[in-house]
């Protein structure tokens, strides 16, 4: 199904900020803020974008850090505050 992917939606009790693999082989999107049936896989251009600068404790960061990873992976939030919002993904 063609469409535009839509940010966050709601799923039965879940709010998802990206592309998702639940039950699925691959990922995926609702075309709805709720999540009605209607979705498609997810391409490239689909996923949730970091957003620069974004707040994560006392610093402002302009790109995707490892603080706050205990394995060192690098991340980034999804919103500009991370403190308060809590929405964030894995860089590539």
């Amino acid at each position: 199904m063609d469409g535009k992917c839509v940010f966050p939606f709601k799923h039965k009790n879940l709010i998802i900020h990206d592309c998702v693999k639940l039950k699925a082989k691959h990922s995926w999107c609702s075309l709805n803020k709720t999540y009605e049936g209607y979705w498609k896989y997810c391409n490239k251009e689909d996923f949730a974008k970091c957003v620069f600068p974004f707040w994560f404790r006392r610093l402002i960061y302009w790109e995707c850090t490892d603080d706050g990873d205990v394995f060192g992976r690098k991340w980034c939030s999804l919103t500009r505050n991370y403190n308060k919002d809590r929405i964030w993904k894995f860089c590539d």
